[in-house]
C-alpha cells in the first residue's frame, strides 16, 4: 500500500496525458496533499491543478512527466492515470486509456498519426463511430444542463437537443415557428402529413412509436432531435396539454428533449450550436480510403440529399415517394385518385400529379449531381392519405361530386385492422397498375431530362417495387414499368438504361430470393419492417413491453436500432446468397434504419453487401463503421 494521508510531503492524484476535453497535448488533472485517491474522486475538497504539484514536489513531479510519457508511448493511446505520493515518492496506481469527448478523440487520433506513433488504420479504429453524433447536432449547454432535472425519459429516437414552446399540431408548428418562436411539437404520433410542422420544430415529441416509428425515421433524416415513445404522458389534445410527472404542461409551456439520452425537461435549457473540425474531415478520409463498402443516405427532398452529400453520400439508397404527396397542392389529387370508382377517373387524377412528381425526382437528380438514387414506388397503405377534418372531407365531396357521406363510406371502406400487413405496397401496383405507370413516367422523364442538361452524368434510373413476397407479383408490376419506360425512352430516341428491383422486407422474400432474383436487378434490405415481420411485433407498439425485456435479459438491445443477426441477419445472409446464386452480379443494399448502426454496418461488411444507405446525419457514422469493419476483417 501506498499512502497519500500521511502528512505534508504525501499526496495523491488523478491526471490525463492529454486534455480529454479538447485532445490539446497538455498534462491534465488535479492533485491534493495530505489525502487518499477517494478524496479527489468524491469532491470532499478542492484540488490544486496538477501543474502545481511541481511546486509541492518537484522531484516527483519530474518523475511523473517522465512516466506520463514513456506510458503514452507504450500504449500509444491518451492515458488516464492514478497516482499517490508517500514521502516524496511517487508510487503509480493505474493507467488505462482515457475517456475523451468525440472531438477530442478526433484531434488526438490524428496527432497521434503525426507524431509518428500509431498509422492511419489504428487512428479509424480507435474512434466510436457513435460518438460522431455530439459532432453533428446541437447539444445542451453543459453547465445549464447539471442544474436541470429530467421530468421524465422515452427512446432517444433521434440525436441532438432541441428547446422550445409546446405546440400539439403541425399547423401550429408551421404558424408559430413563421412569427419567430422555437417550438416543440408534441404528438400522440406523427403521421406523413404532420410533415411541414415536423421541419418547423426545434424537436419531436411522442407518446406512442419506437425507434423507427414515422416520428423517429423522418427526424432523423432531417436532423432533428426527437423523443418517441414516452407512454407516461396523458394526452389532452383537445384542451391542448399533457400531464407528465403530476405536472399539467399546456401550449406555450417551455420543454427540452434530448434526443441522444432521451430525456425530457419541462423548463427551457439553452443549447449550443455543434462545431466540426479539420480533424473530422481527415478521419473521414482515412476511413474512405479503406472501407470497402458505398454508403449512401434515405432521402426524400433535396434539403436532405443536398445535407447528405455534405456529409459524404455516394447515392439514395432509399427516396419514399409517398413523402412527396402531402403538400397542399398535390394532396387533393392523391385523395381524388382514392375515391375514383373508375380507371380513367384515377388516370386523371394521377395525370395532375406527374408533373409535379417528375419535378421531385428532377430536383432529388439535380441535388445528387448525377449520383444513383433507388426511387422507392408508393409504399404506404392508402388510408394515410384520405382527409380526417370534415370541412377537408366536404371539399373533397364537392371536388369528386358525390355527398358527403359517400367519402365518408369511401374513408370507412379504407380500414384496415393490421395496415402495416395490408394493402399496400407492391399491392397498391397490382390493383392500381395506373399508379405504378404514373410513377415510372416521372422517374424516367425527369432522368431524361437531367441527363439533356447534364450529358457528362451517367443517369441510371433505380425504380424500386416495395413489398414483394412472391416473384410473380414482382413480374406483374415489373411488366408493368419497363412497357411504359421503354415506351418513353424510344420516343425519346435515348439509349438510357434503368433497373427494376424489390425490397427485401417480407420473410418469404428472403426464402425465395434465388426465385425473386430471376426479376430483380437488386435487392434492398428494408430492415425496419423485415424485423417487425420476423419478430411478429410492430415497431410502434413494441416499446410498452421492451423496457421488460431488457430488464429481464431476454433482448440486450431493441432490435430496431441494432440489427438482430440471430434471425433478422440469418434472413438477409440467405437472401444475399440466395440471389447471387441466380445472379452474380446482383447488387445489394440495406436501406432500414440499422444502415446507420455501426454493429449492423459491420454485419453488412462481412455479408458483403455494396452499400448501407441511412439518414443523412447518420452517413459520417456508416462511412467511420464500414472503414472499421474492413480494417477488422478485410474483404478478399
Amino acid at each position: 500500500m501506498a499512502f497519500g494521508n500521511m502528512g505534508d510531503d504525501c499526496g495523491t492524484g488523478v491526471a490525463f496525458t492529454r486534455n480529454p476535453a479538447t485532445g490539446e497535448k497538455k498534462l491534465m488533472g488535479e492533485f491534493l496533499t495530505n489525502a487518499q485517491g477517494e478524496d479527489v474522486v468524491a469532491g470532499v475538497r478542492t484540488p490544486m491543478p496538477i501543474q502545481e504539484m511541481a511546486d509541492k514536489f518537484p522531484e516527483a513531479f519530474a518523475q511523473f512527466e517522465q512516466v506520463c510519457k514513456t506510458l503514452e508511448d507504450h500504449y500509444r493511446d491518451m492515458q488516464d492515470m492514478e497516482f499517490t505520493v508517500e514521502n516524496g515518492k511517487l508510487y503509480m496506481l493505474q493507467t488505462r486509456n482515457g475517456k475523451r469527448t468525440a472531438a477530442a478523440a478526433l484531434k488526438i487520433a490524428c496527432d497521434l498519426v503525426d507524431e509518428g506513433m500509431i498509422d492511419e488504420k489504428k487512428a479509424v479504429a480507435m474512434i466510436d463511430p457513435r460518438n460522431l453524433d455530439t459532432l453533428l447536432h446541437p447539444q445542451f449547454d453543459p453547465d445549464a444542463l447539471k442544474k436541470a432535472t429530467p421530468v421524465g425519459t422515452a427512446l432517444p429516437a433521434s440525436p441532438g437537443a432541441a428547446c422550445g414552446k409546446i405546440v400539439f399540431t403541425a399547423d401550429d408548428a408551421k404558424e408559430w415557428a413563421n412569427r419567430g418562436e422555437k417550438v416543440v411539437l408534441v404528438r400522440l404520433e406523427t403521421s406523413p402529413e404532420d410533415i411541414e410542422g415536423m421541419v418547423a420544430a426545434q424537436g419531436i415529441l411522442t407518446v406512442r412509436g419506437g425507434m423507427t416509428s414515422h416520428a423517429a425515421v423522418v427526424a432523423r433524416g432531417m436532423g432533428t432531435c426527437c423523443v418517441s415513445g414516452c407512454g407516461a404522458i396523458k394526452m389532452d389534445e383537445a384542451n391542448k396539454q399533457f400531464e407528465l410527472a403530476g405536472k399539467v404542461y399546456h401550449e406555450g409551456d417551455w420543454l427540452s428533449l434530448d434526443g441522444s439520452t432521451g430525456n425530457i425537461y419541462g423548463e427551457a435549457i439553452p443549447t449550443v450550436d455543434a462545431s466540426i473540425g479539420g480533424e473530422f474531415k481527415r478521419i473521414m478520409d482515412w476511413a474512405d480510403k479503406y472501407r470497402q463498402m458505398n454508403v449512401r443516405t434515405n432521402a426524400d427532398n433535396p434539403r436532405d440529399a443536398k445535407q447528405a452529400m455534405k456529409f459524404g453520400a455516394e447515392g439514395i439508397g432509399l427516396c419514399r415517394t409517398e413523402h412527396m404527396f402531402f403538400e397542399a397542392d398535390r394532396i387533393p389529387a392523391i385523395r381524388q385518385m382514392i375515391c375514383s370508382d373508375t380507371v380513367e377517373q384515377r388516370e386523371a387524377a394521377l395525370e395532375k400529379l406527374e408533373p409535379m412528381q417528375q419535378g421531385d425526382f428532377e430536383a432529388m437528380y439535380e441535388a445528387m449531381e448525377g449520383k444513383p438514387i433507388t426511387i422507392r414506388f408508393l409504399d404506404p397503405p392508402l388510408h394515410e392519405f384520405v382527409p380526417t377534418e370534415e370541412a377537408d372531407i366536404e371539399q373533397l365531396a364537392q371536388d369528386m361530386g358525390k355527398s358527403v357521406q359517400d367519402i365518408k363510406n369511401i374513408i370507412a371502406g379504407l380500414h384496415e385492422f393490421n395496415p402495416m400487413m395490408g394493402h399496400r405496397g407492391c399491392r397498391l401496383a397490382v390493383t392500381y397498375p395506373e399508379i405504378a405507370v404514373m410513377q415510372t413516367k416521372a422517374v424516367i422523364k425527369a432522368a431524361l431530362n437531367v441527363q439533356a442538361k447534364h450529358p457528362e452524368w451517367h443517369m441510371v434510373p433505380e425504380i424500386m417495387i416495395p413489398l414483394v413476397g412472391e416473384i410473380k407479383e414482382l413480374k406483374y408490376v415489373k411488366s408493368v414499368v419497363v412497357a411504359t419506360a421503354d415506351e418513353i425512352i424510344k420516343a425519346a430516341g435515348s439509349d438510357m438504361t434503368y433497373k427494376v428491383g424489390t425490397m427485401i422486407e417480407i420473410p418469404r422474400a428472403a426464402l425465395t430470393a434465388d426465385e425473386i432474383a430471376k426479376e430483380a436487378e437488386f435487392f434492398s434490405f428494408g430492415t425496419n419492417d423485415l424485423t417487425q415481420m420476423t419478430f411478429g411485433f410492430s415497431r410502434d407498439d413494441a416499446g410498452k413491453f421492451l423496457d421488460a425485456y431488457y430488464e429481464k435479459k431476454i433482448y440486450e438491445s431493441d432490435p430496431f436500432a441494432r440489427l438482430d443477426q440471430t434471425g433478422v441477419g440469418r434472413l438477409i445472409e440467405m437472401a444475399a446468397k440466395l440471389g447471387r446464386q441466380t445472379r452474380p452480379d446482383l447488387k445489394l443494399g440495406i436501406c432500414g434504419e440499422h444502415g446507420g448502426d455501426p454493429s449492423s454496418v459491420e454485419f453488412c461488411h462481412n455479408t458483403g453487401l455494396d452499400y448501407v444507405s441511412c439518414s443523412p446525419f447518420r452517413v459520417p457514422i456508416a462511412r467511420l463503421a464500414a472503414a472499421q469493419a474492413a480494417i477488422k476483417n478485410p474483404r478478399g
